[in-house]
C-alpha cells in the first residue's frame, strides 16, 4: 500500500511538471491551413484552382525565419518541364501591427514534370525582420510560378483569403517599445539637423585641438630661435 500511495504521488506530481511546462511553453503564433482560390495568368491561357496553404514562422535571433507550403498545384505546363527549370516564388501580405510583404522563394524542381500535370510548387522559404511589436498576420499573395525562363504563371488569390498565420512580436528592434532618436523629426522637438554637440566628447576635442596649435606654436619658436642663433 505505502509503494502505491508513493507511485500515485510521483505520478501526480509528473503531471503537474507537465501541465506548467505545457503551458509556458505556449507557442507565440497561431497557424491555420487557409483554402485560396488562385486565379492564374498562364502562357497558355486563364487557369483556376484552390490550394491550402500553410504558413508557419521559427524565430532566428532579430528575425523569423517564414515557410509557405501548397498542399496542391495550381497550374500545369503543356509540356514537360525539364529537371531545374521551375522555380515558384511568392508574396505574403503583412496586416495587424505591420504592414508590407514577405518575399518567399522555393527551390528548382528536383525531377522532371510531365505534361498536363499539376506543377508542385511545395515549400517556400523567407526571412521577415519586424519593424513593430503586436500581432502580424500573414496571408497569401500572388504567386508566380518561373519556369524555361520566364514567368509562365501569375496567380492571385479570388477571395480574400484569411490569414493563415498570427504572430504575436515581441522585442522587435524598431518596435513601439524601442526609444526613437533624438533626431527623428517626427519627435517632440526633432528637426532632423544634426544639434550643436556640448558633452564631454567635444570638450576633449576642442581641449586636443588647443594642445596641438600649442605645440606647433612652440615648434616654430624653436626653428626661428635656431636660424637666429646660427646667423
Amino acid at each position: 500500500m505505502p509503494n502505491r500511495r508513493r507511485t500515485a504521488a510521483a505520478l501526480t506530481a509528473a503531471a503537474t511538471v507537465t501541465g506548467v511546462v505545457v503551458l509556458t511553453a505556449a507557442p507565440a503564433a497561431h497557424a491555420a491551413v487557409v483554402d485560396v482560390d488562385y486565379a492564374c495568368e498562364t502562357k497558355i491561357g486563364p487557369k483556376k484552382a484552390v490550394s491550402p496553404v500553410d504558413i508557419k514562422a521559427v524565430r532566428n535571433g532579430g528575425s523569423y525565419t517564414i515557410t509557405m507550403s501548397f498542399e496542391k498545384g495550381v497550374s500545369d505546363s503543356p509540356v514537360e518541364l525539364p529537371k531545374g527549370v521551375m522555380t515558384p516564388r511568392a508574396e505574403l501580405v503583412l496586416g495587424g501591427a505591420d504592414s508590407g510583404t514577405v518575399k518567399v522563394k522555393g527551390t528548382p524542381n528536383t525531377a522532371a514534370i510531365p505534361p498536363d500535370t499539376p506543377i508542385a510548387i511545395g515549400t517556400l522559404t523567407g526571412t521577415y525582420t519586424p519593424k513593430k511589436n503586436g500581432k502580424v498576420t500573414f496571408t497569401a499573395g500572388t504567386l508566380t510560378v518561373h519556369a524555361l525562363g520566364m514567368d509562365a504563371a501569375v496567380c492571385t488569390a479570388e477571395n480574400s483569403p484569411a490569414p493563415s498565420l498570427v504572430l504575436d512580436v515581441t522585442g522587435a528592434a524598431g518596435g513601439s517599445d524601442a526609444p526613437p532618436p533624438a533626431d527623428d523629426p517626427g519627435t517632440s522637438g526633432g528637426t532632423g539637423a544634426e544639434l550643436p554637440r556640448t558633452g564631454p566628447l567635444d570638450s576633449a576635442v576642442a581641449l586636443g585641438t588647443l594642445g596641438g596649435t600649442v605645440l606647433l606654436t612652440g615648434a616654430a619658436g624653436v626653428l626661428w630661435l635656431t636660424r637666429r642663433t646660427a646667423r
